[in-house]
């Protein structure tokens, strides 16, 4: 399939790569021209601008967005709009927050332009594994794009899962249940890092865990990793940033009346990282590296 594609950050540009890889004709735009030029020598058609991406690009056309959630999805999807046509598609693969999707769905209704909202999970390992896609909207519109879905997932690594609104939804409940995840593991690791007279090897640890234990899972790999980097971490301020949507999702858990305590305390635990030096927010920063190509905020050391 023939896409435009707007925004080749960390994610973005690796997406692009990914259904280049599988026949997909990508013209692909974003604000500096030198990020264009690098997507262009991976085979895409590059666009100098809005108005020249949506000219190359044939009816009905295919958008996909990428950008930072709030004023830059935005405007890039007024701006889209603007100059896009009746039976158009836009999708938002970045981390709005579901409410905003509805809006801008039903905006977008208005003007017969159809929208699909993707919660997009993989970081920076997505190019070789795959995304896993959490998608809302229309079943007709999804199954429009299906080819372009199923390139850039693994196997079984997508799915319709309601209507507009939905995929945003799940995403950011996926991520709340990451920050609950990230606080587990962290706290086990700065447990086992204050007894001293045992002078346990974490990196050891991290893996012994994966082979059969209850507890084995993918960021306990990406631990491993870290620790045998930087087995003390040392080299990493115990700074811990929250994307949003651990905001959000505590937010909703209060407006449905759902407990989700540990949920609530892993982004409290964020907030804390900010005053106070703790080897637990190393870790979380350290795995969020590993995993999404996060930055980190290094020592004076």
């Amino acid at each position: 399939m023939k896409i435009g594609f707007i925004g080749l950050g960390k994610m973005g540009m690796n997406m692009v790569d990914r259904l280049l890889s599988d026949g997909h004709e990508i013209v692909a735009y974003a604000r500096t021209a030198e990020t264009v030029k690098k997507a262009e020598s991976k085979g895409a058609t590059g666009a100098s601008s809005l108005n020249d991406l949506i000219s190359k690009l044939h009816c009905p056309r295919i958008i996909w967005i990428m950008v930072p959630a709030g004023t830059a999805t935005e405007e890039t999807i007024q701006n889209c709009s603007a100059l896009m046509n009746k039976g158009d598609v836009l999708i938002d693969g970045g981390n709005s927050n579901f409410r905003d999707t509805i809006r801008r769905s039903g905006e977008l209704k208005k003007k017969n332009i159809s929208f699909l909202d993707v919660g997009t999970s993989g970081g920076i390992w997505g190019l070789e594994k795959g995304y896993c896609m959490m998608i809302g909207g229309e079943r007709p519109v999804f199954d429009t794009v299906d080819p372009v879905l199923k390139s850039l997932a693994p196997e079984n690594g997508y799915a319709h899962v309601g209507p507009t609104g939905a995929g945003h939804f799940v995403k950011m409940v996926h991520n709340g249940i990451e920050y609950a995840l990230l606080q587990g593991y962290a706290e086990g690791f700065e447990l086992l890092k204050s007894k001293k007279e045992f002078a346990l090897d974490l990196q050891k640890i991290a893996s012994l865990w994966n082979h059969g234990s209850v507890v084995r899972s993918w960021l306990l790999e990406l631990a491993e990793s870290a620790f045998e980097k930087d087995p003390g971490l040392a080299s990493i301020k115990g700074y811990v940033e929250d994307s949003g949507e651990g905001r959000w999702t505590v937010a909703e858990a209060i407006e449905e009346s759902v407990p989700a305590p540990v949920i609530t305390l892993s982004l409290m635990e964020r907030f804390r990282s900010r005053q106070d030096e703790s080897f637990s927010a190393k870790v979380i920063a350290a795995l969020r590296n590993e995993f999404g190509g996060h930055a980190v905020k290094k020592t004076d050391g």
